[in-house]
């Protein structure tokens, strides 16, 4: 079972995604909340104002910079957590945010940070130890190992959902040095090594959320809507160890109603986040049963969020319209899950950064001027080195302002993906050039959801099964 969202807490002990989520999702709310309607939502790309991209380019700048000062040039594996100064924080090195890593290098040449030929060292670096040092089990990584030379560390699992994402910025470097042989190579034989069949761990469609070594599958199946769409995408595009489409249907999608808002939902805002940072859902919508658009729930997702939190203004003062995010994070009393709607707490007035940079993606028109308001608030209190502190509390007891000293590698990710995405695109047209993911989604029935839009289809040779 893999920790939530791939985090290490300050104290190192493990918290389970299953008891973090445990009677979360599919809980269907009320409130009295006034709120727009379900389909105000737009897909069309915003004008950025010159402060508002010299705001965004600054915050990119500074997250990718966190994977550049932390990514080991052994084993080419990023670490978990940092100091907001810059300093490092242990040796763990996390198998997700090492994904997020190799993606920020693409950003990072694309931007000029560093040139195309330093990004494609580190990448090579890290791919080649994957493939010929790293321990895998029928592909499959461990959630954390030790930086410096891939050891197994905090007796972690061999993570289903981990390796999805690492297996994201694989494919993202495959695509952006599409004409580099070696890298080529290594993706491609990366992904499939990966035995998706061997993870359903007996289930006929749904997959496990891993292994521990020497005492086998955890059973606890990805059986309802989260973070894992990524992961079933790839299990069903992969070419030789593939699940059978109709698993993409066999998960749950709980549906929530919050004031004028309805959307499915399985967990806090970065189960919304995670797989959109690199497949494009936009403009289109899966078959029987579900006809979900997958990035217009995401949206309203967030509009819900932002609406919840105002609802707890009354509680905590500091909250308001551009002051407001809640999702899975470190806090004053420890590494917590919370959030809403559904409600999941206890909640004390704690602020995360990442749960709106992580969807500018999606709703930039109310996600930019929160993170905008934090900055001018309390300036480099909470935004330092790699951009904002993981978590801060405006009034916290006897300390008034607390703010969290470590930066966690995920969320500093998902702030520099969905940035990046709003801004030119490039994640989701650089991961999108591999034949897996959209091969799956044409087999397993995407059709255009936009009315008047377009695409151009890449014709894979995939056949629904």
């Amino acid at each position: 079972m893999r920790q939530y969202s791939g985090k290490t807490q300050q104290n190192n002990s493990s918290i389970t995604r299953r008891q973090l989520l445990s009677g979360a999702a599919g809980i269907l709310l009320s409130s009295g909340l006034s709120a727009a309607p379900t389909r105000i939502i737009t897909n069309k790309r915003p004008e950025l104002k010159p402060d508002e991209k010299q705001f965004l380019e600054d915050l990119g700048h500074r997250t990718f910079q966190y994977f550049w000062d932390h990514w080991n040039p052994r084993t080419g594996l990023v670490l978990d957590r940092a100091r907001m100064d810059g300093a490092a924080n242990g040796n763990v090195g996390s198998t997700a945010a090492t994904g997020f890593g190799l993606t920020a290098f693409c950003i990072g040449a694309e931007h000029g940070w560093i040139t195309k030929e330093q990004a494609r060292l580190r990448a090579l670096t890290t791919l080649r130890f994957l493939w010929m040092r790293a321990f895998h089990d029928h592909g499959w990584f461990f959630h954390f190992m030790d930086s410096s030379n891939g050891q197994r560390r905090l007796n972690s699992e061999i993570s289903s959902i981990d390796t999805a994402l690492l297996l994201a910025g694989v494919l993202t470097v495959q695509g952006y040095f599409s004409g580099d042989k070696e890298i080529h190579t290594l993706a491609k034989d990366l992904f499939e090594r990966v035995d998706f069949a061997w993870m359903l761990n007996g289930n006929p469609l749904i997959l496990d959320h891993g292994a521990f070594p020497g005492s086998g599958f955890i059973n606890s199946r990805w059986s309802e809507y989260s973070e894992a769409s990524i992961l079933y995408l790839m299990a069903i595009g992969s070419p030789k160890h593939g699940i059978p489409v109709d698993s993409w249907y066999a998960w749950l999608r709980p549906e929530v109603h919050y004031a004028n808002w309805t959307f499915i939902s399985g967990g806090p805002l970065f189960t919304h986040q995670y797989s959109h940072a690199w497949v494009d859902f936009r403009h289109q919508q899966d078959g029987d049963p579900s006809y979900v658009d997958y990035f217009e729930n995401s949206q309203i997702a967030t509009y819900a969020h932002r609406d919840f939190c105002i609802s707890l203004q009354s509680k905590f003062s500091d909250y308001g319209p551009d002051m407001w995010g809640i999702t899975v994070s470190d806090s004053p009393t420890g590494y917590v899950n919370w959030g809403g709607p559904p409600y999941a707490g206890p909640i004390n007035g704690t602020l995360v950064p990442c749960a709106a940079a992580g969807s500018l993606m999606f709703a930039p028109e109310i996600c930019l001027p929160v993170l905008r308001e934090m900055r001018n608030v309390y300036g480099d209190k909470i935004y330092q080195k790699y951009g904002f502190t993981d978590a801060f509390n405006p009034d916290w007891k006897d300390q008034k302002l607390w703010v969290n000293q470590d930066v966690v590698g995920i969320d500093v990710g998902i702030s520099l993906l969905s940035l990046e995405n709003l801004l030119t695109a490039n994640v989701w047209r650089w991961f999108m050039r591999n034949q897996y993911v959209p091969g799956a989604m044409e087999r397993i029935g995407f059709t255009l959801s936009t009315p008047g839009v377009t695409m151009k289809r890449v014709r894979t040779g995939a056949r629904k099964a």
